[in-house]
């Protein structure tokens, strides 16, 4: 299907050029595609510094689990790639249809944000016939948009986050951390009766599942049902590290990673009351910081800051705090307005229900 880079094209057919052909005077085309070519998609987010949610095991996931997922290829007139988006669609409730949904995507090559923009908008009208197309870029600056985009209050994903950059050494990534998080890491991994390794079984990762429970019924936060969990380890498999906190071999704690080429990004975490006593978060999280700049990842970013405890860890680990551009609309239908004032109240209602 195939989608002018800009709103209107204008072609003057009864004119000719000096060689007696057709003469046009357009903007730039660009075709939009999907894929079902799992190996040729996840290249193309490693290779052009995409997010690890815009990896083909996230969709995967979230297509096992109430969603369906498309991965697009944006073409130029010379056939090739200049940008591509995992989008997510979510049936609603009647009237709205269908909410479409980029998470930290899409993945464009610089220059090309408007055009492309442009065309997800024309396919999702075509295609998906919803009431909103939603983005949450992985981006700390805002490129040119094309019209009709516009901030939105109504985020997934929190934008306020603390993104370390691990091309630092390590003496320069302690040296800005909070003093008592320096001491609590030097302690908490002295400890002779802790060990941290990778979690790599089934097995593992359901007594990972088991503290996560403690802490979210502790914490007051809901959670997806076992089995998303555990889908999300096997789909994104080695893109989804876990690191755990043991003692007598059984963990205490554990961090729950999704990794790209370039990004670390914190998924899930928990600890129970052994790993709380022994402050294991601390040696656990400082083991994932070094082992994913080990690996040649260059951002460890922390998803998201509130104002709750596990913020207040977070901001322990750095003097500073950092803001992507949030969530932007391009609404679909003339229902968007009503659904701007439906979503927040339906989100609460979702997590007073999963509460009970």
């Amino acid at each position: 299907m195939v989608f002018r880079g800009r709103e209107l094209v204008y072609e003057f057919i009864s004119k000719t050029s000096g060689k007696g052909e057709p003469f046009r005077y357009n903007e730039p085309m660009i075709s939009m595609q999907p894929t079902d070519d799992r190996e040729a998609w996840d290249e193309y987010v490693l290779e052009n510094d995409g997010h690890p949610l815009q990896l083909w095991g996230w969709g995967q996931t979230k297509a096992e689990h109430g969603w369906h997922a498309d991965r697009l290829f944006a073409y130029d007139m010379d056939k090739n790639i200049i940008g591509g988006a995992q989008v997510l669609i979510r049936k609603l409730p009647w009237p709205f249809k269908a909410l479409v949904y980029v998470p930290r995507g899409p993945v464009v090559t610089a220059g090309q944000t408007s055009d492309f923009l442009i065309a997800l908008t024309n396919y999702a009208k075509s295609q998906y016939r919803g009431v909103v197309v939603s983005i949450e870029p992985d981006w700390v600056e805002l490129p040119k948009l094309p019209g009709g985009w516009h901030l939105s209050a109504n985020t997934i994903l929190i934008p306020e986050t603390l993104i370390l950059d691990l091309t630092k050494s390590e003496d320069d990534l302690l040296a800005p951390m909070a003093k008592k998080t320096r001491q609590y890491i030097r302690k908490s991994s002295g400890e002779d009766t802790m060990t941290i390794r990778q979690v790599k079984s089934k097995e593992g990762i359901a007594k990972c599942l088991q503290i996560y429970q403690e802490t979210a019924k502790r914490a007051g936060f809901a959670l997806h049902d076992d089995q998303y969990y555990y889908d999300v380890f096997a789909n994104l498999s080695d893109n989804s590290p876990v690191f755990a906190a043991y003692v007598d071999n059984e963990p205490i704690a554990f961090v729950w990673l999704a990794i790209s080429a370039k990004t670390a990004f914190e998924l899930y975490g928990g600890m129970n009351d052994t790993g709380q006593e022994l402050r294991a978060n601390y040696a656990l999280k400082w083991h994932a910081i070094r082992k994913t700049r080990e690996w040649g990842i260059e951002r460890y970013d922390m998803n998201g800051l509130v104002s709750d405890g596990v913020s207040n860890f977070k901001r322990g680990f750095a003097d500073h705090e950092d803001k992507l551009i949030g969530t932007y609309d391009r609404p679909l239908s003339p229902l968007y307005t009503v659904w701007t004032k439906v979503l927040p109240l339906g989100k609460k209602i979702v997590r007073t229900i999963k509460r009970k």
